[in-house]
């Protein structure tokens, strides 16, 4: 009892050390989360969240297409944490863009996490019947079900169309964002909007040695930093949310172990200076690729 005691309060004091921004609808968001992308065996997803909450994260990424929406609400639930003080976020995917099946994609998620409401709710990418579906989210904002509305992988021309057909802006973009990829233009674009920008995939899944890349190493030994705990800090100093995965217990704090330093100026430029300017994983412009995102993902989803 004495040990579980003592890591609540930890959690909790570590917690209360994580940034917040505020988004354009009033409501604030932790600058620093936990995502679940591609932990698709439950328990592994569960024991991860549950970590990440005890650890001191309150920002929860999931979604509709990574098939562990459940997973992640039971880890909520055990947990004991209030859910006022967690942010939750899921998305909807473009199998249910429209507006009758984006009501009922709401309620599904709604009920896997075992939520009465979501902090967050996004479009997952920016192809099908957007409008029809923003329309969804929007009605689904005003009565109650979800905080905040916002999408993912939005270009800054498909942001502009989606503004000029809404009645609600969307409060958050979630795009690819790390050291190789870095879309400077739209983070520039999306702030000057009022739309926050989150970063999915900060450590490019490993690609091109990111955590051995001896560039960021020099820079983290200054600190005495991991090659990830610079790239999460820089991002924040970017003014962006990251929301890194992992399901490794010692990783998940490393990841939150980023709030006793202040990368220099030269070291941002330095980070800056990394951008290869090249999608690490594919273009959201290419037919192929939009294609490819579409099949896929609905033959993982068995529809």
């Amino acid at each position: 009892m004495t040990d579980t005691s003592r890591t609540s309060s930890t959690a909790s004091a570590s917690s209360a050390s994580v940034p917040t921004v505020t988004l354009n609808d009033g409501h604030t968001m932790p600058q620093l989360g936990f995502g679940v992308f591609q932990i698709t065996d439950l328990s592994q997803a569960q024991k991860a969240v549950e970590d990440a909450l005890a650890v001191g994260y309150r920002l929860i990424d999931t979604a509709t297409a990574y098939g562990n929406e459940k997973a992640v609400g039971a880890a909520i639930k055990a947990s004991g944490i209030p859910r006022h003080d967690i942010f939750l976020t899921s998305k909807l995917w473009i199998n249910e863009f429209s507006y009758e099946k984006a009501q009922a994609g709401i309620d599904q998620s709604l009920e896997k996490l075992g939520t009465d409401y979501l902090d967050l709710y996004l479009l997952h990418q920016p192809y099908g019947d957007i409008a029809g579906a923003w329309k969804a989210l929007e009605e689904a904002q005003q009565e109650g079900k979800i905080r905040s509305i916002g999408i993912s992988n939005f270009w800054p021309d498909q942001v502009k169309n989606l503004e000029l057909m809404a009645r609600v802006k969307p409060a958050v973009n979630q795009i690819e964002l790390n050291p190789w990829f870095q879309q400077k233009q739209s983070v520039d674009f999306l702030k000057n909007e009022g739309v926050q920008p989150e970063s999915w995939g900060p450590f490019a899944e490993g690609k091109n040695h990111i955590f051995t890349d001896a560039r960021i190493a020099k820079i983290g030994a200054r600190y005495g930093k991991t090659n990830g705990q610079v790239i999460l800090r820089w991002l924040l100093q970017r003014g962006i949310v990251a929301i890194p995965k992992t399901v490794h217990r010692t990783r998940i704090e490393e990841n939150f172990d980023i709030f006793d330093f202040q990368l220099s100026d030269d070291d941002m430029k330095a980070m800056n200076s990394l951008d290869t300017g090249k999608s690490q994983f594919f273009d959201h412009h290419d037919p192929v690729a939009i294609e490819n995102i579409f099949g896929s993902s609905l033959r993982q989803l068995n529809i």
